[in-house]
């Protein structure tokens, strides 16, 4: 049995993948078992693993089934104690595997540790240090286009990890379950990430575990089935998790945000001042609501998991609102330049 398996999801990124398994490849730690689950790829990835990355365990699945689907096969098969996701578009500094693992074998309850991701287009520059989230449950990046000045090397406690470079505890994905499939992709990690501190986990940091990371790499940062997902998981994650005052006021807070957003992108700034141009500006927000409407076409399922999930909690709600006090986002934050 190996310490830590490493799960590498690819879909059609042949020259990603070959720079993230080579990353792996100068990792200090030595007892590590990689898998690569490829998402039918047509460009031929899974023969350059075969050719050049031998010693990977490949799975390979007959269509994109998603980030979750793929990093669950990938966990079914793995071997070590210890779970490793690192995604096909980053590249993970030697260090990387020993900074994570000494950061969880601080405490036993740790079932989370989260990497420091900088993005890789502009040096010295933080892509996200895990989690944090607003009340209406959009959950990013903490620290996302800020210098890395060192400001948060100090911290240890965080929210949760971003799964594009983690480790998790396998014995607390054994207890929990793993990624919801029904998401398929993004805010997955966030809603998996709420349901281990909901069991009473905690989840660290570790600055000396480097990553660099091509943001947006996947699917297109401005990729409408991307930002469809994740509004609807938005959607998706406060209904499973917070308390039903908080959900009530849901679209309240949905609504500020939106506000600070819109004043944010008439000067320029922010996400949404990065769409150029008013009719892309439209199809922007057309987008939003395509996927709120998805989000609500879901609620039967949606619900049921939320009563399912909230008879298994050690958390109670004021417990949860605790939380998301500690990691909360403001309206400045979400709204400015980001990575």
């Amino acid at each position: 049995m190996v310490f830590v398996s490493v799960i590498v999801v690819n879909f059609n990124r042949v020259n990603l993948l070959r720079e993230c398994l080579a990353s792996l490849r100068s990792q200090t730690r030595l007892d590590v078992e990689w898998i690569v689950v490829d998402n039918g790829s047509d460009d031929g990835s899974s023969a350059m693993v075969k050719l050049e990355f031998p010693q990977a365990k490949l799975l390979q699945l007959s269509d994109n089934q998603g980030f979750c689907a793929a990093n669950n096969a990938g966990i079914a098969v793995a071997s070590g104690s210890h779970i490793a996701l690192l995604n096909n578009d980053a590249v993970a500094e030697p260090q990387w595997l020993d900074a994570l693992l000494s950061e969880i074998d601080t405490d036993p309850t740790v079932g989370m540790v989260a990497s420091k991701i900088l993005v890789a287009s502009r040096p010295g520059v933080i892509d996200k240090i895990g989690h944090g989230i607003y009340w209406d449950g959009q959950n990013r990046g903490r620290g996302s286009g800020e210098p890395d000045a060192g400001q948060f090397d100090a911290e240890r406690e965080i929210l949760w990890p971003d799964g594009c470079a983690a480790l998790y505890r396998k014995s607390m994905l054994d207890q929990i379950g793993g990624f919801d499939e029904d998401f398929f992709a993004y805010a997955d990690d966030a809603e998996l990430g709420f349901r281990a501190r909901s069991a009473g986990w905690r989840a660290r940091y570790a600055p000396s575990a480097v990553v660099h990371h091509q943001r947006g790499a996947t699917l297109g940062k401005w990729n409408p089935s991307r930002i469809r997902l994740i509004e609807r998981n938005r959607v998706w994650l406060a209904i499973i998790h917070f308390p039903l005052w908080l959900l009530l006021l849901n679209p309240f807070f949905f609504a500020l945000r939106l506000a600070a957003g819109l004043l944010a992108a008439i000067s320029g700034k922010g996400e949404a001042g990065q769409v150029k141009g008013f009719r892309a500006k439209i199809e922007l927000g057309l987008t939003i609501l395509h996927a709120d409407l998805d989000a609500l076409l879901g609620l039967p399922k949606i619900w049921s998991k939320r009563k399912a999930w909230r008879a298994k909690r050690k958390l109670n709600d004021r417990e949860v609102v605790a939380l998301l006090i500690k990691y909360r986002l403001g309206l400045s934050e979400l709204s400015r330049n980001l990575a």
